[in-house]
């Protein structure tokens, strides 16, 4: 391969022949001067666009997302600090509803005169049971639900233990209630015993099936037991009469009375009044006539007067 140089000046020329070895040396040297060049190039060209791009849409879409971050970290921590409030609320609202719970046990057993230590609603309720394997730790710490599930858990037992005890106590005043104890009058004394007596009309030995309490005329005659009326008018023999069914095989009858003041069906309490003395039927002067009877057989109500009541 030949050269030609031709000189601006003086237009000489010179001439250079290149052999095959010099010839690939000047081919390799352009081609890579080209390449270098043209990557230079390149890469001076994306590192402004990218120079840009980070600078100002990068920055600006970071920015964008950390105040979104912001305002969902914002919202999140109102939302976690008014359910903690509404958690304390409840937490103090089961807490007071325990406390009143343990005071009205406390009360109603005292009321009740149980046994000390049948409920004992000072300590948490005894449990236990076998040791088994251990399915984990000793020990860990409470969280907050625990705690109002733990109270819950409490509460529950707490009215459980209640509904035990009002049951006892309903029980207890039905069974008082119906116990037929005392005297029928408030005011008056035993003019006739039950048994053998002297009839007071005819003067023969006659049975006398009830017991006679004598009083002023229009004094109270009340009810010795709870119980239903069965009876309230005029009997033969009686007078004006009421006969109270106290359930269980027991009823008791007031007899000689001036004045009824229930009815047939009227659910009647201890100690209520149900009649004022008076003297009509078979009768000599203001008293009133009391039978009790178990089973349908009349006994003596002495054994019912003189008990203690409930």
């Amino acid at each position: 391969m030949r050269v030609i140089l031709v000189s601006k000046r003086n237009g000489r020329t010179r001439s250079f022949t290149l052999n095959g070895w010099t010839r690939g040396l000047l081919s390799l040297f352009l081609v890579g001067s080209l390449t270098a060049l043209g990557f230079m190039v390149s890469v001076q060209f994306d590192r402004s666009e990218n120079s840009e791009l980070f600078s100002e849409e990068s920055t600006r879409l970071w920015s964008q997302t950390l105040d979104q971050q912001k305002v969902e970290i914002a919202e999140a921590r109102r939302q976690a600090e008014e359910r903690l409030s509404a958690l304390t609320l409840r937490v103090a609202e089961l807490q007071a509803r325990l406390l009143r719970l343990d005071a009205l046990g406390e009360r109603l057993t005292t009321i009740a005169k149980l046994d000390q230590g049948e409920f004992d609603f000072s300590q948490p309720p005894p449990v236990g049971g076998p040791e088994t394997a251990v399915l984990g730790e000793a020990y860990e710490a409470p969280g907050f639900l625990d705690m109002i599930d733990k109270l819950t858990a409490q509460i529950e037992d707490r009215e459980l233990q209640l509904e035990t005890l009002e049951a006892l106590l309903a029980k207890q005043k039905i069974q008082s209630d119906i116990f037929i104890a005392g005297r029928p009058i408030t005011k008056g004394w035993m003019s006739s015993r039950f048994g053998r007596r002297t009839d007071p009309f005819n003067g023969n030995i006659a049975w006398h099936s009830g017991v006679d309490f004598a009083g002023k005329l229009g004094s109270d005659i009340v009810s010795v037991a709870a119980g239903v009326v069965t009876w309230s008018g005029e009997r033969y023999g009686y007078g004006q009469m009421v006969e109270v069914n106290h359930g269980g095989g027991f009823s008791t009858r007031y007899a000689h009375n001036s004045e009824n003041l229930v009815h047939v069906g009227d659910v009647v309490q201890k100690g209520q009044v149900i009649a004022k003395m008076g003297s009509s039927g078979r009768s000599t002067g203001p008293h009133v006539h009391f039978e009790v009877y178990k089973h349908g057989r009349a006994v003596d109500p002495a054994t019912y007067i003189h008990r203690a009541a409930r």
